[in-house]
């Protein structure tokens, strides 16, 4: 307590969305920023985190409230922490406790209050134990003392040797009390927490590096000896994990902690087993595959890590950012294109990639030698096909980048073919989604022992369904898009908002027959199983990935060939190593490019150049197959001659002449509300109000109604230079004005850089 209970006045983060950060006082002397502290606001109880202490209150202090209690039982919220809140905060348009709420939500902090107060009883239970042990071994002392008094003034031989027989037998049991008090006196660390491996058991990492491996190795490392962020661009199969792995052991050597992101945990997974192999127990991995207690765990052994000085290496998906993290020496990206990486909701609608490179900094500027390549933290993105940003980025000098342009096990040849599907059925070439070529294709790899993987961009078993009477197509009651037909279910669902309904097959209008438009996954599965009925098929997309056992035991029959056929959509064309694949084929290749986006060709180029980086990987010959109805598309032709980097530059020359990112700044203002005239209304009333800004719309997205919610976008472009931050203050300072005046809080949220 302060002396005289002074008073000290401190500032606490929430987990709400607020502009400022409740100020509260308390007379706890040694309070200090990221203690966790409870809190009354608005009537109810919150855990914070102190912020700041020692303010000076903008308010009179008989309006100020005590805290409620410190707690204690809570690990410490580290400054860096709250720095990367901050950051994240403002360059996402976004609030400190918005950002508080993703990073410690309220189920994890019950979460560790629990296993506290678990600690606490186990604890006790300890002292009371220890203390019955202490009791019984005095006891134990006090009767050998006794044994012997009475054996010193002994006459009798045959008492004498029975006397010795006792004391002895009482010296065992007390000998054995004695080890097990000290054993419990020992018992620190609560059973279940694995700390990581000793720096001497790291030490001996070593990577054999092809020729071209190591001259990338030389040019990252002179890049972040000049404190650069660096993309590493490289085919697909030339050796960028070699690389990742000889960077992160070179780091732990060095004293210093790894992140290592992946865009899915279907890759984690596979990757884990490959990086255990030389990293033990220092590795630890983090996704949404993990249950509470798990992840729970897993933050807990970081701090643990932080106490003991030992090190660790995080490979996990994008929330692994909000780890407790300390010490960092390296953050790297893998598959840094990857539209995975970017949260949509809620806030903060954050892109993992950016945040990485701001976790970064973070930890380099609080470095106690930021000058040092060791004490800073680097960050390496890699990618086959990187994105235009991070492109652009290397363009203008902000990144370094280094290439590995030849595959680690040598190039072996990957044709492709690009089939017509319009020509196709004029000449009855098609059999349901499969060309009669494409057919032949797989019955010739399949003969020869080899695999083959199809790539789908749509699960489930058709597009939807309709009609054939009155054209009837079942749309989702809460967001209006037509509803997927699942068949192994008899379901039909909604990818947007999860409403599911069971389908009778007879349309609830007319009573006619339904039938099934275009093919998900399900379908291509089905028909692969009639055309290749002695093939070993299996499918892979979210709705079996649902299962995590399912899903690893997929990959893992798929790298032992188990499986011969392997149906996917985007899950199987990221960052798997197959040494048996040599056929892949897209089937509706068309679906990618059909969508209302200025990125649209980027992603379907980065998608098939991914998908076609799969097979060929052991420097054999593949084929990779397309079948579209628009043989003469740009981004097919540089599949098949024009060349990537050709490809890249038009699309960049694209995107300056009208505007788009990387050459600007995007930010989506997104109205939701459940009444759809008076989110219209609201819109326009906006838009006219920002009119000293570039503005689109307003418009309604794809999805305009999600969950019974209209959604209404109006999109601001914003110069890319030294004005951006203060433009997007001004934004969110014009929106915070319309929401008072129109008392319309609570509908307006902002994405910026939507992908």
């Amino acid at each position: 307590m302060n002396a005289m209970g002074k008073r000290t006045y401190i500032s606490v983060i929430l987990p709400l969305k607020l502009g400022w950060e409740p100020c509260y006082w308390t007379d706890i002397e040694d309070i200090a920023i990221g203690q966790r502290v409870t809190v009354q606001f608005a009537g109810k109880s919150y855990t914070g985190t102190v912020s700041a202490t020692g303010i000076e209150p903008s308010i009179s202090p008989s309006k100020i409230m005590e805290i409620s209690d410190r707690d204690d039982s809570l690990s410490k919220i580290s400054r860096q922490e709250i720095e990367f809140w901050r950051r994240l905060a403002e360059y996402y348009m976004c609030t400190i406790g918005e950002v508080y709420s993703i990073a410690c939500p309220v189920a994890k902090i019950n979460s560790e209050k629990a296993k506290a107060r678990k600690e606490e009883l186990l604890k006790a239970k300890i002292g009371k134990t220890i203390s019955a042990l202490e009791r019984k071994e005095a006891m134990l002392k006090s009767r050998i003392g006794r044994k012997a008094a009475e054996l010193e003034k002994c006459r009798s031989e045959e008492k004498k040797e029975r006397l010795s027989a006792e004391i002895d037998k009482l010296k065992e049991e007390t000998a054995t009390i004695k080890a097990e008090r000290l054993r419990y006196l020992s018992s620190e660390i609560p059973a279940g927490i694995s700390l990581p491996w000793e720096m001497s058991d790291i030490a001996d990492i070593h990577i054999d590096l092809s020729p071209k491996q190591k001259e990338a190795m030389k040019q990252i490392e002179a890049a972040f000896g000049e404190g650069k962020t660096v993309l590493l661009n490289g085919v697909a199969g030339s050796g960028k994990t070699e690389i990742y792995i000889s960077l992160a052991a070179k780091t732990l050597q060095n004293g210093k902690n790894v992140l290592y992101l992946v865009p899915e945990k279907a890759m984690s997974r596979q990757l884990s087993e490959r990086l255990e192999g030389y990293f033990g127990n220092a590795l630890l991995t983090f996704h949404s595959g993990k249950t509470a207690a798990q992840r729970a765990e897993i933050a807990e052994t970081i701090r643990s890590c932080g106490e003991s000085g030992k090190r660790y290496l995080v490979l996990g998906t994008r929330s692994s950012l909000f780890l407790p993290h300390h010490n960092l020496g390296l953050v790297i990206v893998d598959e840094e294109h990857d539209s995975s990486y970017k949260q949509d909701s809620p806030a903060p609608r954050y892109n993992a990639r950016d945040a990485a490179i701001m976790l970064g900094t973070v930890h380099s500027a609080q470095s106690s030698d930021a000058d040092d390549i060791r004490s800073r933290c680097n960050v390496i993105l890699g990618s086959a096909t990187p994105s235009l940003e991070s492109i652009y980025n290397c363009l203008s000098g902000k990144f370094a980048e280094a290439r590995l342009s030849n595959r680690y096990y040598g190039d072996g040849r990957t044709d492709v073919e690009i089939i017509d599907t319009i020509a196709e059925r004029k000449k009855n070439g098609m059999t349901g989604s499969f060309s009669k070529k494409l057919v032949k294709h797989i019955s010739d790899a399949l003969g020869c022992g080899q695999q083959v993987m199809l790539l789908r961009t749509r699960r489930g078993y058709s597009a939807a369904l309709q009609c054939t009477g009155c054209g009837y197509i079942p749309k989702c009651p809460k967001c209006n898009v037509s509803l997927t037909y699942h068949k192994d279910n008899g379901r039909l669902e909604c990818h947007h908002c999860g409403f599911s309904s069971a389908s009778t097959g007879k349309c609830p209008e007319c009573g006619e027959e339904m039938k099934t438009l275009g093919s998900g996954t399900q379908k291509i599965e089905e028909e692969a199983a009639t055309l290749f009925p002695q093939a070993r098929i299996a499918r892979l997309d979210s709705d079996t990935a649902r299962s995590a056992r399912y899903e690893a035991e997929t990959i893992k029959s798929f790298s032992r060939k188990e499986i011969d056929i392997l149906v996917g959509t985007q899950i199987v064309t990221k960052g798997f190593d197959f040494g048996n694949l040599a056929l892949t084929a897209v089937m509706q290749a068309d679906t990618m490019l059909g969508i209302q986006d200025f990125r649209a060709d980027e992603k379907a180029m980065q998608t098939l150049v991914q998908f076609k980086g799969r097979c060929g990987r052991r420097g054999e010959r593949s084929l990779f197959v397309i079948q579209t109805a628009q043989p003469e598309h740009p981004v097919y032709k540089m599949l098949s001659g024009e060349g990537q980097a050709e490809y890249i530059s038009r699309l960049l020359a694209e995107r300056a002449e009208f505007n788009y990112p990387p050459f600007t700044r995007i930010v989506d203002i997104i109205l939701k509300d459940r009444i759809e005239e008076r989110a219209e209304r609201m819109a326009k009333a906006l838009a006219g109000g920002l009119l000293d800004f570039r503005t689109t719309g307003p418009y309604t997205p794809a999805a305009g109604r999600r969950d019974d919610e209209y959604s209404i976008v109006i999109r601001v472009t914003l110069s890319k230079d030294r004005q951006l931050a203060l433009l997007k203050k001004m934004l969110v300072k014009r929106i915070e004005e319309f929401e008072s005046a129109n008392r319309y809080n609570g509908h307006i949220c902002f994405d910026a850089d939507p992908i």
